[in-house]
Order: C-alpha cells, then sequence, then structure tokens
C-alpha cells in the first residue's frame, strides 16, 4: 500500500518534470543540428549533438552577455545601497510617515513596468541617455528598490532591541549601529534582495527594448530577439543563447536559495 508521503513525493516529481520539461527540450533542440530540426516525430535525446549553436553564442552573443553582466550587477548594487538604509530607517528609526511611504512603495509595485518604460522613454529621450547601461540599471533599480526596501524593513524590524540597546550603551551612533550591527545580521535579507534585483535585470526585456537606441550596448535579452528576427531558422543557436543565458540565474539560484529561505535573526541572540 502507498503511504501518502511517498504520494506527494510521486505528485511532486511528476509536476517538477512538467514544469522542468521545456527547461530540458530547450537543451535539447540547442543540441540537435540543422537538418535533423524538422523531423517528424523529433528526437526526445539528441541522437548526433552538436555544438555549432554554443560556438555561435560565443560569436555572436557574449557582448550582450557582458552587457547584462555589468546591468544586473550594477542594479544590485544601486539597490543594495538605497533600499537598505531606507528599510533601516523605516524599521528601527521610525520617521514621521512612515506609514505613507510603506503605502507609496506598495504602489510603486503595482505600476506595470511598461506604464514606466513610457515614462523613461520621454525621459531619457530629453537627457540624451538613450541606450546608455547605466540608464537600464536607473531604469531596472525602479522596480528592485522597492521590493528591497520592503524586504529590509520586514527583517529588520526582528532584530531584537537589545543588541540595537548594546549598541547605543557603547557610544555607536545611527549609521555606525546600522553598519556595524543591523546590516550584518540581515545577511539573509542582503542576500534575497541582491538575488531578486539581479534576477530582474537580467531578464528584463521592456525597459531593454523600449529604452534601445540602436546602439552596441544591448542586454542579452535584447541579443536573443535580434537573433531570432535575423536568424529564425536557426534554431539551435538560438536554444543555445537562451541556455547559456540562464546559466547564472541558475547558479545564483541554487546558491542562494538558504538564505532566502534562512530566518534573518537566528542565532543573533541566546537565550
Amino acid at each position: 500500500m502507498i503511504t501518502r508521503s511517498r504520494r506527494n513525493t510521486a505528485i511532486g516529481l511528476a509536476l517538477t518534470a512538467v514544469m522542468l520539461f521545456p527547461v530540458y527540450w530547450m537543451v535539447n533542440v540547442s543540441l540537435t543540428p540543422q537538418q535533423d530540426m524538422r523531423k517528424d516525430p523529433p528526437d526526445l535525446i539528441p541522437l548526433h549533438p552538436t555544438f555549432a549553436g554554443y560556438r555561435a553564442v560565443l560569436n555572436d552573443q557574449l557582448p550582450y552577455l557582458g552587457v547584462s553582466l555589468l546591468i544586473g550587477l550594477g542594479t544590485v548594487a544601486a539597490t543594495l545601497t538605497l533600499a537598505a538604509p531606507a528599510g533601516y530607517a523605516l524599521a528601527k528609526l521610525r520617521p514621521r510617515g512612515a506609514g505613507v511611504v510603506g503605502l507609496l512603495l506598495l504602489v510603486a509595485q503595482m505600476i506595470p513596468g511598461i506604464v514606466m518604460a513610457m515614462g523613461f522613454y520621454g525621459i531619457f529621450l530629453n537627457l540624451g541617455i538613450m541606450n546608455t547601461w547605466w540608464g537600464l540599471i536607473v531604469a531596472d533599480s525602479t522596480l528592485a528598490v522597492p521590493f528591497g526596501v520592503m524586504i529590509f524593513a520586514a527583517f529588520m524590524s526582528g532584530i531584537p532591541e537589545e543588541l540595537m540597546s548594546a549598541a547605543r550603551i557603547d557610544g555607536a551612533n545611527v549609521w555606525r549601529t546600522f553598519r556595524s550591527i543591523a546590516l550584518p545580521v540581515s545577511r539573509n535579507a542582503v542576500v534575497t534582495v541582491a538575488l531578486f534585483s539581479f534576477l530582474w535585470a537580467w531578464s528584463d526585456f521592456v525597459f531593454a527594448n523600449t529604452l534601445d537606441g540602436g546602439g552596441d550596448m544591448r542586454p542579452i535579452t535584447l541579443g536573443i530577439y535580434r537573433y531570432i528576427g535575423n536568424n529564425n531558422q536557426e534554431w539551435n543557436a538560438i536554444m543555445a543563447t537562451a541556455v547559456v543565458a540562464s546559466i547564472p540565474a541558475t547558479v545564483l539560484l541554487v546558491l542562494a536559495q538558504r538564505y532566502v529561505a534562512a530566518g534573518v535573526t537566528s542565532g543573533a541572540v541566546k537565550d
């Protein structure tokens, strides 16, 4: 007789296989030779694998990957620089109007990205900063910073007051308390905000496509889009580009999952 736990495990594995099948098929197509692309039925595994698509990635898409990496890391730096102090202020300093600020942060999360992109288009066009990597960092940060502030505020509100009081007794000012006490204890929040900020910037297409002025500083999402438009028959190269573009996000998710799930103040105070 199958126990309930085994049945739940089997259902979970089946659902996981269904959800991951598109990823597997992407890898399969990236290794399939061009002449086998229209086979009916298609091969479930690449019988004659080829790495021509990955060679095309290195030849054509490598600059786009570098731009995406630059934009992603820049967005992470900008988000952490702005969101961590703001979250600490809302959680521990409790300034006047903190509730209104929290409401505005929620409203900012509800605004569709395409609406913000249209606003940025007019601003960037007037300032003459279309198709700049740092312009995309600013645009992507507008999505990541409100999320980061709310995460930091929620995490830092759980820091025991005993830690903050001990720092003040030792003569630490507000900045020193934030830098030496609140920020190290909030390591899990830092990793969470950094991870999601990077993933948003790495996968952004709306801002990149709207604010692209036709120059060379294009992220990988636009690189794939342009590649499909120019080479819509070379699906192994297109899928190889998608596989390579997915690797950084996959690695980060695997490495950071325990920090995202962990409690922020575990072990900070001993009973």
